[in-house]
């Protein structure tokens, strides 16, 4: 009984693709062959040759055989990316001041810390409130809760500083 192929192939062996070539493969390995040719590592005759021995290429082990000696051929390019438009994105969310919140913290501080942080709050929150009108920064509110308390709070130390001197004065 004849075989309708040679039965010795140098392709097969050991580990070698002796899977059937579809005409997509015969055609990856002809897009690597024209850009062998078209880099040069190809004369034009043997171009001709391997292209038509990759057209009558029945196994995958022979089309890597056409193209062993080539880089895998031009590198695919990913699709461009459009930009997104502007109407699709996310709305920045502006940041919150860090001065604010420290203007808040030292006014909540003035009870615990007897005034001490008051001078702080009212410094810290005026300062807040004129970055949050110059660069849209959130933290107005932490800002005013902090001018607020600090300034109660001086003004208490203010008015037991008022009384102790007219008490000290009147007993004098």
């Amino acid at each position: 009984m004849s075989q309708p192929y040679p039965s010795w192939q140098p392709w097969q062996g050991p580990g070698a693709p002796s899977m059937l070539a579809s005409h997509a493969d015969r055609e990856r390995a002809v897009d690597v062959l024209r850009a062998g040719y078209g880099e040069g590592r190809l004369e034009h005759g043997e171009f001709e040759k391997r292209v038509g021995r990759a057209y009558a290429a029945r196994t995958v082990g022979e089309l890597a055989l056409l193209v062993a000696d080539l880089p895998q051929g031009p590198l695919t390019q990913p699709a461009p990316v459009a930009p997104v438009p502007t109407t699709f994105l996310p709305v920045p969310r502006p940041r919150t001041n860090g001065k604010a919140v420290a203007a808040g913290v030292c006014g909540l501080l003035c009870v615990p810390t007897m005034g001490l942080t008051g001078i702080p709050a009212v410094v810290l929150g005026h300062v807040a409130r004129a970055e949050i009108r110059s660069r849209g920064e959130l933290g107005d509110g932490l800002a005013l809760t902090g001018l607020v308390l600090g300034w109660l709070s001086t003004a208490g130390w203010a008015l037991v500083l008022v009384l102790l001197t007219v008490v000290s004065v009147v007993a004098s």
